[in-house]
């Protein structure tokens, strides 16, 4: 018995090496390399060796290890660029608010302004960058000369903002002329304006949520042609989310995540089958609003946006993933003292026990791999950075790492060996 452990423990790091081998070589013949990160230059390999599964779907979800790396933003806008232009995407739709939406196609369909004056339309910060405005600048270049039903319009899927959404209530009641209780207007006014606290439980949203719902009933009575109700619609529906997930957020978790991500699917089917005209959108988001199984760690059951797409409109969904192995990335520091900051850390080498660490070890810098359900590596749980709004937080490291089976978790991974922060410099 002990002459056969004997033997067992040399043959055992024969077997390891021979199985990661084929699982690389594998990785290597079946992965479809990416000529490199530039936005503007063409995905020549990928478009000779397009999956199948890809080119037949409509919905495409693309989403980031982190949402502040320059590789995975032009990465995506590269992709944006090449389903444009070969598979006639026209719908953008984006981890940001709804007010974004009508200043941003404005400028894309030839309206003033500037780079910075366009970004100030998002109101999430990490959108705030030349990788992301210059794609903004592609967009305004191919509308110039198009009707505009064959433009790209840009579409905004968060409920987290609320403020300005009052305003185009209030405009649409005055234009139109409608009689309205100016108590009820002052209800949409008050949850616009009001900011939520994250950390305190307050009961004041879910009295105004009855209140909001009688706003949207009595502008729904003037009778007006349904197509003019449209963009107030719209709005008013924005406000009531944000008002009802404002009440959820100190409720048990996860109910206020799982909201969210609900919202952000009914959001998203609306564009798709009222507002695209030919069905066929592209979507930006974090890995974990994208992927197609569910929030954070496999076995959470925390449903969310990409669950419900591919749910609802199964393989039209596809679900692309990013993940990286090495370079430098922005984690936001808490400090009493000196106030909160960024900090740019460098990662030297892949975390240990990551996909991450053989990703790496195979010869392509950028790579795209659509995921087979035969190969074991994929099938298995394995560690993954979760990166999320706070950026990257190295100490104590063990809790941005969670377990994944990633070919339950997404369609496809783009991986990159190295990443850099964007740049941020928009003067």
């Amino acid at each position: 018995m002990k002459n056969i452990l004997s033997i067992f423990i040399l043959i055992l790091p024969f077997l390891l090496f021979s199985q990661k081998q084929e699982t690389l070589n594998w990785i290597k013949n079946n992965s479809i390399e990416i000529e490199d990160a530039h936005p503007d230059s063409e995905l020549r390999i990928f478009e000779e060796n397009t999956p199948n599964k890809f080119s037949r779907a409509k919905i495409y979800g693309f989403g980031e290890a982190s949402h502040n790396t320059k590789e995975f933003f032009d990465l995506k806008a590269k992709f944006f660029k090449y389903l444009v232009k070969k598979e006639g995407v026209k719908t953008f739709i984006m981890e940001e608010s709804y007010q974004a939406e009508s200043g941003i196609n404005e400028w894309i369909s030839g309206g003033k302004g500037n780079i910075k004056t366009i970004a100030e339309n998002f109101n999430i910060g990490f959108w705030h960058t030349k990788e992301i405005v210059n794609l903004l600048q592609w967009m305004r270049e191919y509308n110039k000369g198009k009707s505009k039903e064959e433009q790209i319009q840009f579409y905004g899927m968060d409920i987290q903002i609320g403020k300005k959404l009052n305003q185009e209530i209030r405009e649409f009641v005055d234009s139109n002329k409608i009689s309205i209780d100016e108590k009820l207007l002052a209800v949409a006014d008050s949850t616009a304006n009001k900011k939520i606290e994250y950390g305190k439980k307050e009961t004041w949203w879910q009295i105004q949520l009855p209140k909001l719902n009688e706003l949207k009933h009595q502008i729904l009575k003037s009778n007006l042609e349904s197509e003019t109700y449209e963009n107030v619609l719209r709005s008013l529906d924005y406000l009531i989310s944000y008002t009802e997930y404002a009440s959820l957020v100190k409720e048990e978790y996860p109910k206020s995540t799982e909201f969210r991500d609900s919202k952000m699917f009914e959001n998203v089917k609306y564009i798709v089958e009222n507002l695209s005209k030919n069905k066929k959108v592209f979507i930006w988001a974090h890995n974990e609003h994208i992927n197609k199984k569910e929030m954070y760690s496999t076995g959470s059951n925390i449903i969310n946006l990409g669950r419900n797409l591919k749910d609802h409109y199964n393989d039209d969904y596809y679900a692309v993933g990013f993940d990286f192995g090495i370079g430098k990335i922005n984690g936001l520091v808490t400090d009493n003292k000196r106030g909160n900051y960024w900090k740019t850390y460098e990662i030297e080498k892949p975390v240990r026990k990551t996909y991450a660490k053989t990703l790496m070890s195979v010869d392509k810098d950028i790579y795209f791999i659509q995921f087979d359900k035969n190969l074991e590596f994929f099938n298995e749980k394995s560690k993954h950075l979760l990166i999320g709004g706070g950026g990257y937080k190295p100490k104590p490291l063990h809790r941005i790492l969670i377990n994944k089976v990633y070919v339950e978790t997404y369609d496809a991974l783009i991986f990159v060996k190295k990443i850099s922060v964007p740049d941020y410099n928009l003067n």
